[in-house]
């Protein structure tokens, strides 16, 4: 039976190809439910592409798109593969496990094009593999990491990453349970002086927007605070009470189901448990070592706030298993999940 035309097509970024992307994207690829809900293509270097098919035992042909314009007259059969390639090299001698210049150049450029693909239509949505912070910088790109260079791309200012658990054992809520962080690849340092009552605002904003898109009619929101016992009355700190509350306040006063600041410890369990549907939490690791624990295979990244769809797994390069046959699917096949149902909604 053919499958429907109208599948959102997603692009797969290659990430860092010194890392575990390039097993990641073709275990996703050869996935037989994969093309039942998309219409993948694979992005980066070709021949990386095929030396990461041949790894994992698959011998299926690739057929190369010239741009993502020549997209609609490749044809793709049953067994075949389709990559976009706008890298300048096949980056054939890399050292796996190594950090490399090229690799972040290539991860950049990777990404960068996809970006200006989903915006001008081309494609409907992006799942990108892991990419690793120093090589980019190697590179001379000073991002930090995926989610700055989207915003950037996208010309947004308001925007945030977050991480999300569909529906499953881990998580009760009929919805699934998604953290976004209101700080996030910045020194633990300089945490306190980052949060804003604009900033705290903003992410409740963009947490209520993405789970009504995931169909959620009212999102029950929780709101971390940045202390432990929530500042205990402004023993521990004031963050709660001067800059925390009244953002989440002026929610309330918006409409929002909101609540907070609530302690994380016990924030997190709560959610986990379907009593919200989204946190946000006040930095990466408050954020992400919670969610993580509860089902670390499953996570998915999505960034908020910008006007294309983008999700990617929540592992990182793994130099230490690179190019070893080793790297888990599970993760990037539910990032893809979410990203087709994502396309589908916008």
């Amino acid at each position: 039976m053919p499958l429907p035309d109208d599948r959102p097509r997603i692009a797969l970024t290659l990430g860092d190809v010194a890392g575990t992307g390039p097993e990641l994207v073709a275990r996703v690829l050869v996935d037989p439910g994969v093309k039942t809900i998309c219409r993948p293509v694979a992005v980066g270097p070709v021949r990386v592409l095929e030396r990461a098919l041949a790894l994992v035992g698959v011998g299926s042909t690739v057929r190369v798109a010239g741009s993502f314009a020549e997209l609609a007259a490749v044809e793709e059969s049953s067994g075949s593969i389709v990559c976009v390639d706008p890298t300048d090299g096949t980056l054939d001698d890399v050292a796996p496990g190594r950090i490399d210049a090229r690799c972040g150049q290539a991860a950049y450029d990777a990404l960068v094009s996809s970006v200006d693909a989903a915006l001008a239509g081309k494609i409907d949505a992006i799942t990108t593999a892991p990419l690793n912070k120093a090589a980019l910088h190697a590179a001379g790109i000073r991002h930090p990491g995926h989610t700055e260079i989207l915003a950037e791309r996208c010309g947004r200012e308001s925007f945030a990453m977050m991480l999300y658990l569909p529906p499953g054992d881990a998580v009760q809520g009929p919805h699934g349970f998604g953290v976004a962080h209101v700080t996030l690849h910045t020194s633990i340092r300089s945490v306190p002086d980052l949060i804003t009552h604009t900033a705290v605002r903003g992410k409740i904003d963009l947490v209520e927007e993405f789970l009504t898109s995931l169909g959620c009619d009212r999102p029950r929101i929780g709101v971390c605070a940045l202390n432990p016992h929530a500042g205990e009355g402004g023993l521990f700190g004031d963050e709660e009470g001067r800059i925390i509350e009244p953002a989440v306040e002026e929610a309330v006063a918006a409409g929002t189901d909101v609540t907070g600041p609530l302690p994380a410890d016990t924030l997190m369990m709560r959610a986990a448990a379907g009593a919200f549907d989204g946190v946000v939490a006040m930095y990466h690791d408050q954020g992400h070592v919670a969610l993580k624990l509860l089902d670390f295979d499953r996570a998915v990244n999505v960034t908020l706030g910008l006007p294309i769809v983008r999700t990617s797994a929540s592992q990182g390069t793994a130099f230490d298993i690179a190019w070893q046959g080793r790297a888990r699917p599970e993760g990037m096949l539910s990032a893809v999940r979410v990203a087709a149902r994502l396309a589908s909604f916008a």
